[in-house]
């Protein structure tokens, strides 16, 4: 007969996360809530102050506490989702005169901004080439990067490539592009947006998405690789939104065939 194992022992910092995480879930501390300083855990729990610290970590890291320079760390407020799917594209979201993203943050009550930090022509990663049907190894696109902010914070980036021998001279060149965005004028070069292809995945951010969406470390991001599809059934526009997983759902209602 075998014996059970026994279990190893958690660390002191993971046993005080644990329990703080409990009063957390149990709403024993509210969203708001300040915890004690790291010395009072300390001598709360009768561990060592860097013990204590190493538990604050954890649980930040968990998105459950936030720190506030200078004021001490306070449970962490629920995050309510931007929730992005097939409806994005559709025309009855024209009429109201914003852009997703802007329409989706106007639900939420908050204030959206969006920066574009460059627009270039170059050659396109490979898995987009093979999407828009463009050489990889020519300076074959116009790489447009936008970085969207909902009250000043951070929440997706979006890479979005277009032919450079469509896009060149047009307002597709400039940060603003006119009523109805890239695909009004789009439209206004024989693409029709019929249909749509995402690819969707979860993984790691890298170090330059982690910085600019200003992750806490353990945080995942979504990636959604879009292809628009005019009414010819050709490929037109390919973009790859990378989404903070701890503030982002997906949401999307197709029909059935």
């Amino acid at each position: 007969m075998t014996s059970a194992r026994p279990s190893t022992p958690q660390p002191p910092s993971r046993r005080i996360a644990e329990d703080l995480r409990r009063q957390i879930e149990s709403g024993e501390r509210s969203p708001g809530d300040k915890l004690p300083s790291e010395r009072a855990l300390a001598e709360a729990y009768g561990a060592a102050r860097n013990t204590a610290r190493e538990a604050i970590r954890i649980l930040a890291e968990q998105g459950l506490v936030t720190a506030k320079h200078g004021s001490g760390v306070f449970v962490r407020e629920p995050q309510r989702l931007f929730r992005f799917g097939s409806d994005r594209y559709s025309l009855k979201n024209r009429e109201t005169g914003l852009t997703p993203f802007r329409l989706e943050a106007k639900k939420q009550g908050k204030v959206a901004r969006i920066e574009v930090p460059s627009i270039a022509r170059e050659k396109p990663p490979v898995d987009v080439a093979e999407r828009l049907k463009v050489p990889a190894d020519e300076e074959s696109v116009v790489h447009r990067e936008n970085h969207y902010f909902a009250d000043d914070e951070p929440v997706q980036i979006v890479s979005t490539y277009l032919r450079w021998d469509e896009a060149q001279g047009t307002l597709l060149m400039q940060p603003k592009t006119g009523k109805d965005g890239i695909y009004g004028r789009l439209e206004e070069l024989g693409h029709v947006m019929t249909r749509v292809r995402d690819e969707i995945s979860a993984r790691m951010p890298t170090p330059e998405e982690a910085a600019t969406l200003e992750l806490l470390p353990g945080v995942p991001v979504l990636e959604v690789l879009h292809t628009s599809l005019d009414q010819d059934g050709i490929p037109f526009e390919v973009s790859r939104y990378v989404h903070r997983a701890d503030q982002t759902g997906l949401l999307y209602e197709l029909p059935v065939e």
